[in-house]
């Protein structure tokens, strides 16, 4: 389908994000969520997690820039039919994103449906 404008597919990030237990969302530690159109490297991936998970945060991480979940609008559009199926993508993304977060790895997401 064609690509979501700028701030619908925003808004559809951050209501996934609330969709997370707020359990969890207390244990994100220095992580910011941004949208961009494609990563150049890979332009069909719909998501990438830049940074240093949690179980591989040794005593000298202080001062660290924040990790990146980068969310990549146009790749998911590119792989729907319906703004329905985006939503369902975008938030099966960010999951998936935020798990690499707590050091989870591709096989685990995969074998618990989220890969």
């Amino acid at each position: 389908m064609r690509p979501l404008p700028v701030p619908v597919f925003e808004g559809l990030v951050a209501d996934a994000l609330d969709e997370v237990p707020a359990e969890l969302m207390a244990l994100l530690d220095n992580v910011v969520v941004l949208v961009e159109d494609r990563n150049p490297e890979e332009p069909e991936l719909l998501g990438l997690y830049e940074g240093y998970a949690l179980t591989e945060r040794g005593w000298d991480y202080g001062g660290s820039l924040p990790d990146r979940i980068m969310i990549y609008r146009e790749a998911i559009c590119d792989i729907c039919e319906t703004e329905d199926d985006v939503v369902g993508e975008v938030t099966i993304t960010v999951v998936h994103e935020i798990a690499h977060h707590f050091g989870i790895e591709e096989d685990r997401l995969h074998e618990l449906g989220w890969g």
